[in-house]
């Protein structure tokens, strides 16, 4: 015999497949590596979406000149993680600063 309407549990009585997330990048790398239509059966629509805005300070560039063949090995290393070579520059320059600071501190 078929479940009716009725005797189907609700999204609040079935454990969600999404996990609770403790961070925005956490939420982030999950989502990186997992399909949103796997999950299609346990989205609902929602009317009041509001928009956070956050004031980053100004960040500044900088060029960095590399030869062409390190250039190509940065492009493939930061696709493969799904970000830009900018991103991934950045990313090292940041652990390597927090490390120097960990040794200094």
């Amino acid at each position: 015999m078929a479940k009716t309407e009725r005797e189907r549990p609700t999204t609040e009585q079935v454990k969600s497949r999404i996990p609770r997330f403790k961070t925005v990048a956490e939420e982030a790398e999950f989502w990186d590596t997992h399909s949103l239509a796997d999950y299609e059966d346990e989205l609902e629509e929602v009317s009041d979406v509001q928009f956070v805005v956050t004031r980053a300070k100004p960040k500044k560039g900088i060029t960095v000149r590399l030869e062409e063949d390190l250039l190509d090995t940065l492009r493939t290393e930061a696709h493969a993680k799904g970000i830009g070579p900018s991103t991934l520059i950045r990313m090292w320059v940041l652990e390597h600063l927090r490390e120097l600071h960990r040794k200094t501190a």
